[in-house]
């Protein structure tokens, strides 16, 4: 199988000097690197790279326009954003995913960290572009689930629950990952301002980038969206985004559901974590319990539908062929745990005629 050829484009010497020692050291990858925008459109013909990254500031042309450039010629080529942690890298990032970008990759804040540098190569940019450029290691029935990839058999199974008939819904539970920001940004604003319950999620993100997220998304929705502080009280109408870097959790205390944080170890290396949330709610809701796994990497949230649906709860999965990756929903569905695979379009009218299957009036036992 010929190589994954790979365009980097970034300004910094340094930096292009460990991206590309950094992939060409992998035996599936080639390099190719462009100094700015510019050089690297006019490259695009020359080299016929399976997927760019791009640095945001670049002289004569930065990033965000190239990526626009790019997309007028090149519709489909899978492009991945080198982002900084910062506020104004997290919006920058924002912008790109909603110009067409396919993914990103914060870079250490210090690029003198060598050592941190190519470890975030190898342990994030590497499997993203073998991800996007369909190289991936089909599982067998002994592979942990922490390194499962998308598009691989489940190598985890659950007893499939069959005729659970529905129930009334108190919460909504998210779970995405890749692909997240614009798949957020179709659904959230197709819920209706009533509501009748609360919704949590996790979206794979770190630190600034999901208090940026969640800003953006309640511009544009009737519900409100904001990021989870421990403490908050969980409402009708309301979504709460996890805060990136720490894991968030459901507790219900005398009929009052709140929010809890805490600092535990990466599940499916990633913090926070689909599966610990999903474990929350179905402790704390049982079977007025609704998961949803939008598109995403990797198998995080597998486990946690399967205690949703021992529950007593529901799952509801976005289906392969409107999802950006479909890792964790492929997963969920393939080891028989969804009660529904929908296309995104279609998944918040499903929420809407579920969470009102029963009411008699637009309340909760939540409302506090």
């Amino acid at each position: 199988m010929p190589k994954v050829r790979v365009l980097i484009v970034d300004d910094s010497v340094v930096v292009r000097k460990i991206l590309s020692d950094s992939l060409s050291a992998d035996p599936d990858i080639e390099v190719v690197t462009a100094a700015n925008g510019k050089i690297a459109l006019a490259k695009l013909v020359q080299v016929n790279p399976d997927l760019v990254t791009l640095d945001f500031e670049m002289p004569e042309m930065d990033g965000l326009t190239t990526l626009k450039e790019i997309r007028k010629s090149h519709p489909k080529l899978p492009v991945i954003m080198f982002s900084t942690l910062t506020e104004r890298g997290a919006t920058e990032t924002l912008d790109a995913l909603a110009a067409g970008a396919n993914d990103y990759v914060t870079k250490p804040a210090n690029v003198g960290s060598v050592g941190i540098a190519i470890a975030r190569i190898k342990e994030e940019l590497i499997p993203k572009i073998k991800m996007h450029c369909g190289r991936v290691t089909p599982l067998t029935a002994d592979t942990p689930q922490e390194t499962a990839k998308p598009g691989a058999t489940c190598p985890v199974r659950f007893e499939r629950v069959t005729n659970v008939p529905a129930g009334r819904v108190d919460v909504v539970a998210i779970g995405v990952s890749t692909g997240g920001p614009n798949a957020l940004s179709a659904l959230l604003p197709l819920l209706a301002k009533d509501f009748p319950v609360p919704v949590v999620i996790v979206q794979h993100m770190p630190p600034v980038f999901t208090k940026l997220l969640a800003d953006r998304l309640s511009a544009h929705c009737s519900i409100s969206v904001v990021e989870g502080e421990p403490g908050m009280v969980l409402r009708p109408g309301q979504a709460i985004i996890a805060a990136g870097g720490s894991h968030m959790t459901v507790q219900v205390t005398a009929g009052v559901a709140r929010i809890a944080t805490n600092m535990d170890p990466p599940e499916n290396s990633c913090r926070p974590a689909v599966d610990v949330l999903f474990r929350s709610v179905a402790v704390g809701f049982g079977r007025a319990s609704l998961g949803v796994i939008l598109t995403g990497m990797g198998s995080d949230g597998l486990r946690g539908c399967g205690h949703i649906r021992e529950a007593g709860g529901q799952v509801i999965v976005q289906d392969e062929a409107s999802s950006v990756v479909w890792g964790m929903p492929g997963f969920v569905a393939k080891a028989g745990l969804a009660n529904k695979t929908l296309p995104l379009r279609e998944i918040a009218g499903e929420l809407g005629r579920r969470v009102r299957e029963g009411r008699s009036a637009v309340r909760t036992a939540l409302a506090g």
